[in-house]
This record gives C-alpha cells, structure tokens and sequence, in this order.
C-alpha cells in the first residue's frame, strides 16, 4: 500500500538515488529530503553538473579511463612512463592506484573479470585492445592490478598466457593484496606496498 505522503516526483528522486552503489530504499530517501532541504546550496548545483558531466564525460578511446578529453590526461601526459601498462579491472581500481601516487605508467581498463557466473567471457573485456598496444606501442612490462578473488586471480592468469605470446614482461601485484581483496576498498599504503612487491608471471 502506498504511503499517503508519497508523490510521484519525491517517489522517483529517492528511486534513482536508491540504484547508486551503497543506497538503500531508507538512505536514498534521506538523501532525497537532504537535498530538497537545501535545494539551492546542494540539489540544483548536483543537477547541473550531472547535466554537464552527461554531455561532456567520454570514455577514453587507449585506455577505457573517463575524462572530457579522448584520449585522457593519463595516456596524453608526456611525464608518464610509456614503457609500462598497469592493467586494472575498472576506472575505480585506476583512481585507487592513482591516488597511491606510487604508479607513472600508463594504464588499461578490462571492464571486468572473466566469470563463469555472470557469463562474461574473453570477449567481454576489453582485450583486443589491450594487445593492439603492445604490437603498436613499445611496452616492457605490463602489470596485473586485478584483485586479489577468484575471478580476478582468473583472469589474471588468462591474460597472462594470452600476453606470453607476445615479447613483454608481465607482473602482478605482490604483497600487501589479501586473498579476496579488491583495490578500491585499499587504502594507499597497501596498494603501494603491494605494486612495489609485484612479482613476474
């Protein structure tokens, strides 16, 4: 039954705050009253620039990191090393080795883990252009940042064999990553710790 108070403009403000990670139907529905609560200070500003990042946000045509430039400010910085790609999961996992300020490199982002599960398989992620760099850039090492489960481990070591046929060396992240762990939940001596200890395949 529905609530006397609902309306359906309030009803889908709360609806699309509760599908962003961490939001429950009751957070979302704090949120929503914060932000109709301050309305000027907060909600407007925040549709704005959703508005703005909508239109202007793309996704980098090298890597697969987001900026309002393709290519990104990572792959087009000339103070970067050019020589190593650190191979991540997602954009998150890029802003966590980023944050750590231990990585200046370049980087690629798969989109995901390979996983029987969710039925995402080899095709899915994006591959084709990470070995598309190394026979057209000149790469000496390639870093798997993949976390630390099962199906990171997985995919890992599919990437691996895929690259061993190519003449680059490939490493993975060493200690400092606990079995089961994930980068984006690490804080940045950790992640440090465990790119220093990286470790060849």
């Amino acid at each position: 039954m529905k609530s006397r108070i609902s309306n359906p403009e309030i009803d889908k403000l709360i609806l699309l705050i509760s599908k962003l990670p961490g939001f429950g139907p009751k957070s979302a529905s704090r949120a929503a009253l914060h932000l109709i609560k301050n309305k000027e200070q907060l909600m407007v500003p925040l549709a704005e620039s959703l508005l703005s990042s909508s239109e202007n946000i793309v996704t980098c045509e090298i890597c697969g990191n987001i900026d309002v430039n393709s290519p990104c400010m990572i792959c087009t910085n000339e103070g970067r090393s050019k020589n190593q790609i650190c191979v991540v999961e997602n954009i998150a996992d890029l802003w966590a080795l980023e944050k750590s300020e231990v990585f200046n490199g370049l980087y690629h982002v798969l989109g995901g883990n390979l996983s029987a599960i969710n039925s995402i398989g080899p095709d899915d992620l994006n591959l084709k252009k990470l070995i598309d760099r190394i026979e057209g850039e000149k790469i000496d090492e390639v870093i798997l940042a993949l976390s630390a489960t099962v199906d990171g481990q997985t995919t890992a070591h599919y990437v691996a064999d895929t690259l061993s046929k190519h003449s680059v060396e490939v490493s993975r992240l060493g200690h400092g990553v606990p079995v089961g762990g994930e980068l984006d939940y690490m804080d940045e001596g950790t992640i440090a710790a465990a790119l220093s200890a990286r470790q060849k395949i």
